[in-house]
């Protein structure tokens, strides 16, 4: 692995990062406020990143993206992870799954999600069911050629602005030694659809205007042209091509802490107490100093991950080691940075509290800490029998 990046991908973070200081942040502050992403805004930062040519740019060149590699995508998250979620949100990175797409719904799903007309939202989560993904209780059954589908879907993010759903639903179970399985099908869901509703979901402290939302099944007929991949092969699916998705959390929690780590250091240089600059006392330098190693630390670690991916290494392990550390780190930098701010930091002068806020969410979302914690120490044992 190089250490250091390439001139083409020294552009990719420079013109990523202008775009979002510029077309993001002075936005921020609306959004925050009233937790709405202004009508038009969103349809307006689509169209000048289409025209930037980044739009759908984790998706290969013959289907029209930026054929991006894993670490250069990475480094689009990293500086994506400086501004408002509800914002970045339309910068446009279709969910990779729809690669599975064959025939019919490439046309239908696929080539409409890369050219920006269509927009997509991945649905997993249950009330009962988050990282317990085969404890899903929204099951279809074969009923006259079609699936049936009941059930109910929750903490879905993008779903308000999302024209189809990529949904994971159980289709059967198998009994084995350790009991019950449940067998998972992957669908394409069209908003509208009969007997299939989203509604408005929970009011989070975290991410203000990037909703959550609730889907509801009641008697949904869904033919077996809208299951993507095979039936009851949702984990081969979601296996092939969603795991790396931990990549982007990690990568958007480096981002989101540089942005965070500016903003206490040049307070600290600003702010005097006892006639000089609190960076001179060493109860904030040395925090300082560890912040920004924390940051680098999983900086190195994520765009390593990556680098695997682009090698064909295996990297369940690295990817699970990125999303745990980088998650955390950026709760452990926030909560200094608002520190170093004092009680400034808790009025909404400042981002800062809402970074503190929105950081939580990143220890949850697409695998807990737990999670990662358990993906870990399964790679290290499992070759040991253990």
């Amino acid at each position: 692995m190089q250490f250091g990046l390439s001139e083409e991908q020294e552009m990719i973070v420079s013109t990523v990062r202008s775009f979002v200081e510029n077309e993001i942040y002075p936005h921020e502050a609306e959004v925050e406020r009233t937790g709405e992403v202004p009508p038009g805004l969103g349809e307006e930062i689509k169209r000048k990143v289409i025209e930037l040519g980044f739009y759908a740019c984790n998706f290969p060149e013959e289907v029209g993206g930026a054929g991006l590699s894993h670490l250069d995508f990475t480094l689009v998250e990293r500086e994506l992870g400086r501004g408002s979620m509800a914002l970045t949100h339309f910068f446009g990175r279709p969910q990779n799954i729809l690669m599975a797409c064959e025939g019919e719904q490439r046309e239908r799903y696929l080539l409409p999600a890369v050219r920006g007309e269509r927009m997509d939202a991945l649905a997993m989560t249950e009330p009962g069911a988050g990282s317990d993904v085969r404890g899903m209780k929204c099951a279809a059954v074969r009923q006259g050629g079609d699936w049936v589908v009941n059930g109910t879907k929750h903490f879905i993010s993008g779903a308000d602005h999302a024209d189809f759903f990529i949904v994971f639903i159980a289709t059967g179970i198998d009994d084995t030694p350790k009991g019950p399985k449940k067998r998972i099908t992957c669908f394409l869901v069209d908003r509208g659809h009969p007997g299939f509703v989203v509604r408005d979901g929970y009011r989070s402290v975290s991410h203000r205007g990037y909703k959550n939302c609730i889907l509801e099944f009641t008697d949904c007929r869904l033919p077996d042209a809208q299951v993507l991949g095979q039936v009851d092969g949702g984990f081969d699916v979601m296996n092939t091509w969603l795991y790396a998705t931990r990549l982007t959390v990690a990568a958007f929690s480096i981002g989101r802490a540089r942005r965070c780590f500016d903003l206490a250091v040049d307070y600290a240089a600003q702010r005097e107490q006892f006639g000089q600059a609190i960076a001179k006392f060493q109860g904030v330098s040395f925090q300082v100093a560890d912040m920004v190693t924390e940051i680098d630390a999983a900086d190195w670690l994520t765009l390593a991950a990556a680098w695997r991916l682009d090698q064909g290494l295996p990297a369940n392990r690295e990817i699970a080691s990125a999303k745990l550390y980088a998650t955390e780190m950026l709760a452990r930098v926030t909560d200094t940075s608002l520190q170093i701010f004092g009680g400034m930091g808790l009025m909404d002068d400042f981002p800062i509290e809402r970074f503190w806020r929105d950081a939580r969410v990143e220890r949850i979302w697409d695998g807990t800490s737990e999670i990662q914690r358990h993906i870990i120490s399964r790679e290290i044992f499992r070759p040991l029998g253990a």
